[in-house]
Formats: structure tokens, C-alpha cells, sequence
């Protein structure tokens, strides 16, 4: 599975990194994104859904970031 590690990335820099790395992606990839708590966990999920990319999970790790899994849906 692919992992983009958005952590210590602020917004909105993220969420165009994250969409930058989705373009290189074939369609249903399912990626992870890893997330930092705050405004990152709240715009860049909502971002990507709006996009149209399926959401498929976000949860909190030990160590405090967020992995949010989704699978990339072609515009």
C-alpha cells in the first residue's frame, strides 16, 4: 500500500501535496495519508471527498497523527 506522510505539512500545502500524489496513482489505488491533529485532520479528508475520492477510514495512531485511507476515484 502507498503512503504519503503529510506530517509536519500545514495546510493548505497538504492537501495539494496529497492531491499531487494522487494524480501519479492509477484509479482505485487505495493510499494512506498520514495526517497531523488539528486543521490537517479536519480540511484534507473533506478536501479529497470533495474531489470525489472515496474515504475509507481515518484513525488516530499512538503517537497522536492520523491515518486516513482512501481509494483515488478519477475525476
Amino acid at each position: 500500500m502507498q503512503v504519503i506522510d503529510l506530517r509536519g505539512v500545514s495546510c493548505p500545502t497538504n492537501f495539494v501535496k496529497a492531491k499531487l500524489a494522487l494524480e501519479n496513482l492509477g484509479n482505485g489505488t487505495v493510499v494512506q495519508i498520514l495526517l497531523d491533529d488539528g486543521e490537517p485532520v479536519k480540511n484534507v479528508p473533506r478536501s479529497l471527498k470533495a474531489d470525489g475520492h472515496k474515504l475509507l477510514g481515518l484513525k488516530q495512531t499512538d503517537e497522536g497523527h492520523y491515518i486516513l485511507e482512501l481509494e483515488k476515484v478519477e475525476e
